[in-house]
């Protein structure tokens, strides 16, 4: 399809969450859009074929399962960035990565096991590149949720989305692990997928559906549905917002910025002395980079003197884009 027609559309307008975790769950969303069972199936498959949706399925909270993650940068020279590229996308543990225009212009997520593996991964990355890797941890998170909203126009933005969870953590048995491993790319589309997914690691159905509602109630699961691409969806600029914040107003100057309707992430990470002043990160989306410039204004505005300085690094290239990923 060129672009989603309105039954997709209202697929994942409706279905960015909330899948439900039942026997014939293709069943229960098909009344719903008022469509057959098979149909949606077959539109479900469509959109993941031909990348509309990255994928479809449990989105995991690493941190909430024991797993670790950080956001990390390098500079990597101009005659160098596509041989940095590969080295970097070559770590397993790399989940995203993104060209973005700065001085530190090559920024990847890591996602391990174990934060200890964190640090072993960023040393074996300078390492193998020869160049200097700056840690960015999440020191606070203030929001995370983004959702798109496709409208019969052919616009597109993002939405709030509920707050996950709040308990601290999920301690995941071998059983959980073999269930994150199984559908971390994605459920099965088929009629009745989550009895394939109990087939595959040797528990009943039920087992499977008990175990996925805790870790949704505990937020070790942030949703399950569909992942937009939201590249390909027409979100195409999208800036990474940069704010230098005294520190005894950064709770304050937080929980404003993460208030907005187009903030789809809002961190604290930590400064680096002598290379980069900001501690305070809020990702914005849009169709074009005017679009992303209009909402960083808005941003300052809230911020006001709070801001001693600030940047917005926008991306150029996506190099890398997966999801969390258990080793099997």
């Amino acid at each position: 399809m060129d672009r989603p027609n309105r039954e997709a559309r209202h697929f994942i307008n409706r279905f960015q969450g909330g899948f439900p975790l039942h026997k014939h769950p293709f069943r229960l969303v098909a009344a719903a859009l008022e469509m057959g069972e098979i149909a949606l199936i077959q539109l479900v498959r469509e959109l993941v074929e031909e990348r509309w949706l990255s994928r479809f399925g449990p989105v995991y909270n690493a941190s909430r399962i024991g797993g670790a993650q950080t956001l990390a940068a390098l500079e990597a020279p101009e005659a160098r960035f596509g041989e940095v590229s590969e080295i970097v996308n070559a770590f397993g543990e790399v989940a995203h990565n993104y060209r973005r225009e700065h001085r530190l212009n090559m920024w990847f997520v890591l996602a391990t096991e174990g934060k200890e593996d964190i640090a072993r991964t960023l040393r074996r990355i300078e390492e193998a590149t020869g160049l200097s890797v700056y840690d960015f941890p999440k020191l606070r998170e203030f929001y995370l949720g983004l959702q798109l909203h496709l409208a019969d126009d052919g616009g597109v933005d993002t939405v709030p989305t509920p707050a996950p969870g709040k308990l601290d953590g999920y301690a995941l048995d071998d059983t959980d692990r073999a269930l994150v491993v199984a559908t971390q790319a994605g459920l099965p589309l088929q009629l009745e997928p989550y009895a394939i997914v109990a087939e595959q690691i040797g528990i009943g159905e039920t087992e499977v559906l008990e175990r996925l509602g805790r870790m949704l109630e505990t937020g070790a699961i942030r949703r399950i549905g569909a992942v937009p691409n939201h590249y390909r969806l027409g979100l195409s600029a999208n800036g990474m917002t940069v704010w230098d914040v005294d520190d005894a107003s950064l709770a304050e100057a937080g929980a404003a910025i993460a208030a907005l309707p187009f903030v789809s992430h809002c961190y604290e990470r930590p400064r680096h002395r002598g290379v980069w002043p900001y501690n305070l990160f809020a990702m914005v989306h849009g169709v074009s980079r005017d679009e992303v410039a209009e909402k960083t204004v808005r941003i300052a505005g809230v911020l006001g003197d709070r801001c001693r300085a600030s940047d917005v690094l926008v991306s150029s290239a996506c190099l890398k884009k997966t999801g969390l990923r258990l080793a099997a």
